[in-house]
């Protein structure tokens, strides 16, 4: 039996994939109810470290092939993480349109109604001033503002939607299947679930092309951190830990 590092309390422990299962659940569990023990639904809460089966892609020719076999088989793709955006990947992956442009149409029509209403409000009815004998309404000079305000709240909406959805965020940190796939290669991961036999997913994947195809234990959620820190989520403290 080897050492394994769970993800959830980032402490070395011996034994075999299902004792680690149920050991990160109890931590896990246990931990949210020290740290909420008035909340309603701490014992419902489940562990958010899942099993995955994940494999190296190193060619575009492959990997789309490879998507589509996988999605007949019936086996569920958790994502597909590339160095750089493919055209129709998202769509051999089954996924639905994204709705960031509708994100930003109600961004944009927020900031037109912004400048319209405020400007509307400052001029004819809070203070009102005579320029040249023009209307107190003269919409035609309030387009360049409004236009302004329009771009504004539809690109630093669009952007921070954007980071939401991906859970991109100052001190953020997410597990890695495999750090490659910020450089040279692109990696599948599968979900596993009660039903899914991991010699059999790990051999289909290794049968359509997959590289160092692996079963791994990693957190779905994101955690508050550093990339150049090795914190953990749930991590206890050394103190807590030494037995005091």
């Amino acid at each position: 039996m080897g050492k394994v590092v769970p993800v959830a309390t980032g402490r070395e422990i011996e034994g075999t994939p299902k004792e680690f299962e149920k050991l990160t659940r109890k931590r896990l569990i246990n931990w949210r109810r020290d740290k909420f023990p008035n909340s309603k639904i701490s014992k419902y809460i489940k562990m958010a470290v899942k099993k995955f089966v994940t494999g190296n892609f190193y060619d575009e020719a492959i990997l789309f092939p490879a998507v589509k076999k996988v999605r007949r088989a019936g086996y569920k793709i958790h994502d597909v993480f590339t160095p750089f955006p493919i055209h129709g990947l998202d769509k051999a992956m089954g996924l639905r349109d994204t709705s960031l442009h509708t994100a930003g149409f109600i961004y944009a029509i927020t900031g037109t109604s912004t400048a319209v209403g405020f400007i509307t409000w400052a001029l004819t009815v809070d203070w009102q001033i005579n320029f040249g004998g023009k209307p107190f309404f003269a919409l035609p000079a309030w387009i360049p503002i409004t236009f302004e305000l329009t771009v504004l709240f539809a690109s630093v909406g669009m952007v921070l939607t954007f980071c939401y959805l991906c859970q991109m965020a100052p001190f953020v940190k997410k597990d890695h299947f495999n750090l490659r796939s910020t450089d040279d290669t692109f990696v599948m991961a599968l979900e596993c679930t009660d039903k899914t036999n991991d010699a059999e997913a790990v051999s289909f994947l290794q049968g359509i092309g997959g590289a160092d195809v692996q079963v791994q234990y990693k957190e779905t959620g994101w955690w508050l951190g550093r990339y150049d820190k090795n914190t953990k989520r749930f991590e206890r403290k050394d103190e807590e830990s030494s037995g005091h």
